[in-house]
């Protein structure tokens, strides 16, 4: 009987949510996750998953985590830059989530999330550029388009010559629908589950960028597990930025299916793609500067280029 009871005492529940539709794209990496964490974690670590934005806005996941409404998220960065604004230069990489743990670009993150009282403790998507994706054609800029923006991509389509309108995902189907927008940016995964495809013409080839979604983490929460939990969660974490390398496959597919939907591949190349990638950069860094200038440089150096 006091066995039992020993058992249970050492058992703890984390409650989590993820910013993006259950099953969808950037859900189902983390799901896989917390399957594991709860088949493998009995008397250890269990994980209430709550589910998606049913639950709270995504631009609100990150005040839940740093609240201790919830311990722990799927969300990106992009979604909680009003806390750390740093969290932005995340998606400015192409490099992998082990090239970024091994130059300390990862702990160097966690020193800034750590001031708000949170922890990244896992990249869940290498290989998932983000896209232009419009409706009103592409030849070098937007002028006259008005495109949906998070903060990510909102320089780069502002130097472009777009105008922009910030929405939640959930509002973009009809945002198209009525043409309030002639387009939006959006990774190269996901755009398939919202069902953007019947109103979306054409996508704007290559990428630019690298769409990042993590598991963030209630410090407080974090520093309160037992050793024994925290090296459960730490083997587990480290499982689900091994995956990553799937995403190679997952995008390849996803493009696939866009093409068969209907949507139209506009490819650029020569000078073009050179002036579109640098003012993409240029957007980016320029903005990492002007929001953290105490540590853009540093930003610049870890996640920037290889």
């Amino acid at each position: 009987m006091s066995g039992v009871g020993q058992a249970s005492a050492q058992e703890v529940t984390l409650k989590a949510v993820s910013a993006f539709n259950e099953q969808s794209f950037f859900s189902r990496h983390f799901e896989a996750f917390v399957k594991k964490v709860n088949e493998e974690g009995k008397g250890l670590v269990q994980i209430n998953y709550l589910g998606g934005p049913q639950n709270m806005p995504p631009f609100e996941v990150g005040n839940a985590v740093k609240s201790g409404v919830v311990d722990m998220a799927n969300v990106t960065g992009v979604f909680y830059t009003n806390l750390v604004p740093e969290a932005l230069a995340m998606a400015f990489t192409e490099k992998t989530s082990a090239e970024l743990r091994a130059s300390g670009a990862h702990d160097f993150i966690n020193t800034l999330m750590a001031e708000k009282g949170l922890i990244y403790q896992a990249r869940l998507s290498d290989h998932v550029p983000y896209h232009i994706y419009t409706n009103k054609g592409f030849s070098g800029d937007l002028s006259g388009q008005k495109m949906r923006i998070t903060p990510v991509y909102r320089d780069f389509f502002l130097a472009l010559g777009a105008t922009v309108v910030q929405t939640a995902p959930g509002e973009v189907y009809t945002a198209l629908e009525r043409g309030v927008v002639d387009g939006y940016g959006w990774p190269i995964g996901g755009m398939m589950d919202l069902g953007w495809q019947d109103k979306t013409k054409a996508r704007v080839d290559p990428g630019f960028y690298s769409s990042e979604n993590g598991i963030l983490m209630n410090l407080a929460k974090w520093n309160s597990l037992t050793q024994a939990q925290r090296d459960f969660l730490n083997k587990q974490f480290a499982w689900a930025e091994a995956q990553n390398a799937g995403y190679l496959d997952e995008i390849a597919k996803e493009a696939a299916a866009q093409t068969k939907a209907g949507v139209q591949v506009i490819t650029l190349e020569g000078d073009a793609l050179v002036r579109f990638k640098q003012a993409a950069y240029d957007a980016a860094w320029k903005r990492v500067k002007e929001i953290s200038p105490q540590h853009g440089e540093k930003l610049q150096a870890l996640f920037g280029a290889k």
